[in-house]
């Protein structure tokens, strides 16, 4: 994509040179392996049950497959009421190449006392202030090491398999970037919807929503970091760089869940300022304008509605199987 000026990004390096500062010492280690599950080891839930409470993902790595090293980054601040839930869904991937970074902004409510009890499996957290989730992405991202990268933030989770379904498919299609479908949870109703992806070509990338950061994932050799000066839209400006030009496949599997909460940036109120400011004060006075840009909307939901026509979401029995959830609804 085209920019009017040069975006200030900060150089990761000088992260991890402070992280090395304050004696951290990279590759940091993986989350540890067993091959039954960890889910005898973890602490055990109190009146929850299903995925990722009493649930995990079998291990099913056949000989012939050399797991490549996957990075996961969890920005959190504040998010005590659903963090352990997320954590979880990280760790019961039970994925033998893990890497699990955890940046708490210096919550104030339980969350430090979850990220204790859950501290002997994580690769590495901290909790201390920030300057908001795109700095915490960053310095996630600054002490990674493995092959591919993804991030999740503390209210949504990962489903059963996703780990092993993504690493399967850069092996097999060997391309730079993968993005899969979704479920949303109405966290008021508990109702879950399957929310299809959209079909992701260079020139639709400046609409927004179209790449669900939750299930993305990228070859650390693409990797490039956060515009710290965004508030929200902070993963959309990031796939104008990050995935223009490079090899994209879509896999139809819901890969996590994203939770609708109240205090959820994309449905709280109190934040529409603060998207509006940074798609109006800096986004678009980044970026180039495009031309005829109402006929590339109606193209883009003509095509879209075609290919998502063609490609139909997973069974809901299936998801359902996976899940193991009595307390959500899948519409």
């Amino acid at each position: 994509m085209l920019t009017k000026h040069p975006i200030s990004v900060p150089n990761l390096k000088d992260y991890r040179d402070y992280f090395a500062s304050q004696g951290v010492s990279t590759p940091l280690r993986n989350v540890p392996f067993s091959e039954v599950g960890l889910l005898k080891e973890l602490p055990s839930p109190k009146d929850r049950t299903g995925w990722p409470w009493t649930v995990e993902t079998k291990i099913n790595f056949g000989e012939s497959f050399l797991a490549p090293k996957i990075s996961i980054v969890m920005p959190s601040y504040n998010q005590g009421k659903y963090v352990e839930e997320t954590i979880r869904s990280v760790l019961l991937q039970n994925y033998p190449n893990l890497e699990f970074i955890v940046c708490d902004g210096g919550s104030t409510d339980n969350t430090i006392e979850i990220l204790e009890k859950y501290s002997p499996w994580l690769s590495f957290w901290q909790s201390k202030k920030d300057r908001g989730q795109g700095h915490a992405i960053n310095l996630g991202f600054s002490l990674a090491s493995g092959d591919y990268f993804g991030w999740i933030n503390s209210d949504d989770f990962y489903s059963p398999n996703c780990l092993y379904k993504v690493a399967k498919q850069f092996v097999e299609v060997n391309k730079d970037f993968i993005y899969g479908d979704s479920l949303t949870l109405d966290e008021n109703k508990k109702w879950l919807s399957y929310t299809q992806s959209f079909l992701v070509l260079d020139r639709y990338l400046r609409f927004g929503g179209i790449i669900p950061s939750h299930a993305a994932f990228w070859k650390k050799s693409i990797h490039q970091p956060i515009w710290e000066d965004l508030n929200c839209a902070v993963d959309a400006e990031l796939w104008l760089r990050l995935v223009v030009k490079r090899s994209k496949s879509h896999l139809r599997y819901p890969l996590a869940v994203s939770r609708v909460q109240p205090d959820a940036k994309s449905v709280n109120e109190g934040y529409q300022k603060l998207w509006e400011d940074d798609y109006n004060k800096k986004i678009w006075k980044a970026y180039e304008s495009v031309n005829f840009w109402q006929l590339r909307c109606y193209e883009f939901r003509y095509i879209q509605k075609i290919y998502k026509h063609l490609f139909k979401p997973i069974p809901k029995q299936i998801i359902q199987g996976l899940l193991q959830r009595d307390d959500l609804t899948l519409f």
